[in-house]
């Protein structure tokens, strides 16, 4: 709590500061105060970085949501509304004198067909100047297919997907690759996979940053349907459905498994290891329990079960440390009369 209160006071201290520098600087040696409309004359950050430093009191173009600015000009000390992109935003007339308005961009501006403005309303006018509001940092929920291939048109899921730009993310030995955006939304980007994709990650890029998927290219086991499976099948010889449409973790799709009390099912593969580190997998419920998974017969690991959708990065360490692929086992393990279980996004994780 102490810690909070200095970093509380040492930042209202640098937006008074701040306040008080532009105030001293704009003042001329006339003894009368401005009486015209207002005018704005530039945008300048304020506060600290995340790395504890100043922000440069500089001349911007683009402010980002949740982050302190100085409006500068002259004839605001009548200042009655402050607006971005048409949001109107509040600010302490604490924070206002006649050349300067110090204010929190709101984190509910809107970024996308916005005017483009800043508009500061006096009592003896309105001011305009051309500013951008950042997006947020896109997010990236998934992809589908992730197991797709040379000139697939694959549907990219997230948000602020402003001006999207995607790439095949740069490795340790291959450079970013540009991937052709077929088209988009602020949720979606359909795009279309270039050559030599697999076992690469995709990112989304916007002006405020860059996500990058959880899952690389061609590295699925279960992705709206069940890849390279050679044999296999619950025991009890009923209760799995590949296609459930009703809910998923990622895709359109989910495998569920209408599990009696301690039932299960084997499948067999034949998967090469080598690059892989870990086995990943998303699980969800009708009640919370458990569910055992083993690959090839070898150690048992216990996999939790909620009513929410979780998703499980296993290490293949705690799995045998298998270096081929040849079988997944699953059991219901709630000793309560069994569960419905929902598994997606299955596959593997690159080393």
């Amino acid at each position: 709590m102490k810690n909070l209160k200095i970093v509380s006071l040492g930042a209202c201290l640098v937006l008074m500061l701040s306040l008080l520098l532009f105030t001293s600087c704009s003042n001329d040696d006339s003894a009368d105060a401005y009486t015209g409309a207002p005018v704005i004359e530039s945008v300048m950050p304020s506060g600290y970085n995340a790395d504890g430093s100043l922000k440069p009191l500089e001349p911007t173009k683009l402010v980002d949501p949740k982050n302190y600015y100085v409006i500068h000009g002259k004839g605001f000390l009548t200042a009655t509304k402050v607006y971005f992109n048409d949001y109107d935003t509040y600010f302490r007339s604490t924070f206002v004198t006649d050349t300067d308005i110090i204010i929190l961009v709101d984190e509910n501006t809107p970024f996308a067909n916005a005017s483009n403005k800043l508009r500061v309303v006096t009592s003896r006018g309105t001011a305009e100047y051309d500013l951008m509001v950042a997006p947020p940092v896109p997010t990236f929920s998934g992809f589908n297919s992730i197991n797709c291939e040379e000139g697939d048109e694959v549907t990219i899921k997230g948000k602020y997907f402003l001006d999207p730009v995607v790439t095949l993310a740069k490795t340790a030995t291959e450079p970013e690759v540009p991937v052709e955006v077929v088209s988009s939304t602020l949720e979606e980007v359909v795009v279309k996979i270039p050559a030599n994709a697999n076992h690469r990650y995709l990112t989304v890029s916007n002006i405020s940053g860059t996500a990058v998927s959880k899952e690389a290219i061609g590295t699925a086991l279960y992705d709206d349907k069940l890849y390279g499976m050679q044999w296999g099948g619950p025991w009890a010889g009923k209760g799995v459905n590949f296609d459930f449409d009703g809910d998923s973790y990622q895709g359109e799709k989910s495998w569920q498994w209408e599990f009696a009390a301690w039932d299960g099912g084997n499948w067999g593969f034949n998967v090469d290891m080598t690059p892989y580190k870990a086995f990943r997998i998303a699980v969800k419920g009708a009640k919370n329990g458990q569910v055992n998974f083993s690959l090839n017969g070898g150690p048992n690991y216990v996999i939790p079960v909620t009513t929410a959708w979780v998703y499980i990065e296993i290490p293949l360490d705690k799995l045998g440390n298998p270096s081929t692929l040849s079988m997944i086992t699953f059991q219901e393990s709630n000793s309560d009369g069994g569960n419905t279980v929902l598994f997606d996004d299955l596959g593997f994780v690159l080393k």
